[in-house]
């Protein structure tokens, strides 16, 4: 069986998932992506390099940390601090705390060292017609790992997906869809202009991936809406999602309600938490939408 070498940053794999795809499933989170969508869940894709959690409470006050940390960045006066101007996040101070107050998330992964962890659960994917889900972070943004690594999981006979924001150029598809059995593609919104004004950029790239991957008849595609009230709950806009999404000729449209899961994640990596206070969209108005799709004969579902 070939073998690579090639590297790319993960921050995270879920084994036994059985969403974001058919079957049991692992899925891959990539660290890195170019979009801020103000109500993301997991902060921590967002940079492309490793990142220092800080969870206080877990915290027991032995000093280790304090004693290996190469900046000073780090002191226990009231309770745990980290000073982020001072910390280069060399991840030193994690390696001594056990308690699991400080703790890195991201690192480098060969394809042979994932696919050593993936295969552990070979026999789920065959028995499940299951795979091999890519998540991020934007996979999008490692495209020669990504490709490698689907390389390396079609090799084997599995199933492959990516979950991806779909931002990114024509020459990175023509590298992945031959290595790819499903692209769940998420499209937010069809107004460019509050599309930046929410994620951080418009929706021109995204929208001409839509219409690249609907032409490659032997990759399944499924639309999914994150669902955000404010931003894009009115029938009026799904309605628009739904009729785009029918002219490509795409069969299934997910809605995916917001949740505030990742809300704590900020802090705890230092990182500044959005202005906007975004609510959970109650059973009534997703059903609402989800008939608005239904009108379009399209295959609803709620959740992904």
């Amino acid at each position: 069986m070939e073998t690579t070498c090639k590297k790319g940053n993960v921050f995270d794999i879920q084994r036994f998932s059985v969403h974001d795809g058919p079957g049991i499933r692992t899925l891959v989170f990539f660290k890195g992506c170019p979009l801020r969508c103000k109500w993301c869940s997991n902060p921590e894709s967002q940079s492309f390099t490793p990142q220092l959690f800080v969870v206080k409470d877990n915290c027991i006050r032995c000093g280790q940390c304090v004693k290996v940390c190469p900046s000073s960045a780090i002191s226990h006066d009231d309770e745990l601090s980290v000073d982020r101007d001072k910390c280069c996040e060399c991840g030193h101070c994690s390696e001594v705390c056990y308690p699991g107050a400080l703790t890195m998330t991201g690192r480098e992964w060969t394809v042979d060292e994932l696919i050593s962890v993936l295969e552990k659960d070979e026999i789920h994917y065959r028995k499940s017609k299951g795979g091999i889900t890519l998540s991020g972070g934007e996979p999008l943004a490692q495209p020669e790992f990504a490709r490698d690594l689907l390389k390396a999981c079609k090799a084997r006979g599995w199933h492959t997906a990516i979950e991806t924001s779909g931002i990114t150029t024509e020459d990175v598809w023509d590298l992945l869809l031959p290595y790819l059995d499903m692209v769940l593609l998420d499209i937010k919104h069809m107004n460019s202009e509050k599309h930046k004004s929410f994620i951080g950029d418009g929706n021109d790239a995204i929208l001409r991936s839509a219409s690249k991957i609907a032409s490659t008849k032997e990759v399944e595609m499924i639309i999914r809406v994150p669902v955000i009230l404010g931003f894009n709950s009115d029938t009026s806009e799904i309605a628009e999602i739904a009729n785009f999404t029918k002219e490509l000729g795409v069969e299934k449209l997910h809605l995916l309600p917001y949740h505030p899961y990742g809300q704590k994640k900020y802090e705890q990596l230092g990182m500044k938490v959005t202005d906007l206070a975004f609510e959970i969209p109650d059973r009534n108005i997703m059903q609402q939408l989800k008939k608005v799709v239904d009108d379009f004969e399209i295959v609803c579902q709620i959740g992904g």
